[in-house]
């Protein structure tokens, strides 16, 4: 069993950083994923897919991952600046472009 340890990025569906400051540890597939005769979905006899544990520090996780054996890869998380912006902004006398609809 081979595992990553990493922090989820925000989906589109939020503007805010809910979920984002956890750990996640996710177990890679050992099978690939193959089509079910009867209605053609992709299936697989592969539990640990199934298994996502969270931590609130990296070193949880990396602790957890030795204490049981278990193989891991940590992928470090980019933080992005957050640029600063004002609603007032757009209406300010020297904006470089004109403000119209």
């Amino acid at each position: 069993m081979f595992a990553r340890i990493y922090r989820p990025s925000k989906t589109a569906m939020q503007s805010g950083r809910a979920k984002t400051k956890r750990w996640r540890l996710e177990f890679e597939p050992s099978k690939a994923k193959r089509p079910d005769p009867l209605m053609g979905w992709a299936s697989s006899a592969d539990t640990t897919r199934q298994v996502k544990l969270d931590f609130d520090t990296k070193e949880e996780a990396v602790e957890y991952a030795r204490r049981h054996g278990i193989a891991f890869q940590v992928l470090e998380a980019r933080e992005t600046p957050r640029r600063i912006k004002v609603y007032a902004d757009n209406f300010s006398a020297d904006r470089k472009e004109p403000w119209s609809h």
